[in-house]
């Protein structure tokens, strides 16, 4: 038998181009494609679970938190800090009225909660918790009769960026380089148990003085950091405006960190000015 015959008897039975190795190389592409579908379908349950149960994101739309929290800023928030509600979990899944692993926020912790009558997201600071009687005299914060501790500290300062202008005329001044700058009066506020953030207050308004409030069972009294500009539970909760006294089962979840901001010159058709635009200094902060 010569050589040509014995490799011709000897050629695999499925080599390419054969009927059996087209079937091989189907069926490796079909399990390529089941294999990649477990993967995406794995990945979203995960993401499911993250955002659930574990952490939401949320961006600052307002003034109202400033100066610890700016327009622009993005936030991870933890959702298991004060347990779960139908408003802190997705499709509406109906809770009835109650919470599970129900936990009370902290005075000075910063809250995302449903606004009582719209459900839409807000951000404030925790003030007053149930049995606390709350009120404003002359612009300064009074808990069962105790003005907490308010101490005048070194203005805030934030660059005017395209038109977005300060609120109020008065406080926009030049630095010393030429440019536009809002300059806020700042102070140092420390709760009773000894929490300590920076507000701002622009001066005497009609908000300073508001009657003595006492936070019902399963209520919270809660502020904005920019006091002069928070529609806050100081008001009656109207749609997109005050939010009165806050159902703790509207609570969603506590702020976290930052993980980025921005100060929205970004353009979308010039993609290095999403660089220039990043303020680099506040990402990956705790709140």
């Amino acid at each position: 038998m010569d050589n040509a015959h014995i490799r011709e008897i000897e050629e695999p039975a499925g080599h390419a181009g054969s009927p059996l190795a087209s079937k091989a190389t189907e069926a490796e592409e079909k399990e390529d494609w089941k294999s990649y579908t477990i993967f995406l379908l794995k990945l979203v349950i995960v993401v499911l679970i993250f955002r659930t149960f574990i952490f939401t994101s949320f961006n600052i739309p307002s003034e109202s938190m400033m100066p610890r929290l700016l327009v622009g800023d993005y936030l991870f928030s933890q959702k298991w800090s004060y347990g779960y509600s139908r408003y802190s979990l997705p499709f509406n899944v109906d809770f009835g009225n109650g919470r599970v692993l129900a936990r009370q926020p902290d005075r000075g912790d910063i809250v995302i909660f449903k606004h009582p009558i719209d459900e839409t997201d807000y951000i404030k600071r925790v003030i007053g918790l149930p049995g606390d009687t709350v009120q404003m005299i002359d612009g300064i914060v009074h808990i069962d009769g105790e003005a907490v501790s308010l101490e005048q500290i070194e203005d805030f300062v934030i660059p005017v960026h395209g038109d977005r202008g300060c609120r109020y005329a008065q406080f926009e001044v030049r630095s010393e380089d030429g440019s536009a700058i809002c300059q806020y009066p700042q102070y140092r506020e420390t709760l009773p148990e000894g929490v300590s953030y920076n507000i701002i207050d622009l001066g005497e308004n009609f908000q300073d003085n508001t009657p003595p409030v006492t936070v019902p069972e399963d209520r919270l009294f809660l502020m904005g950091d920019n006091r002069d500009n928070s529609l806050d539970s100081r008001f009656p909760a109207e749609p997109g405006r005050g939010i009165g006294l806050v159902p703790q089962n509207n609570l969603v979840a506590e702020a976290s960190f930052m993980y980025w901001s921005t100060d929205g010159t970004a353009e979308w058709l010039k993609p290095w000015t999403w660089f220039t635009a990043a303020r680099w200094s506040r990402m990956f902060r705790g709140i």
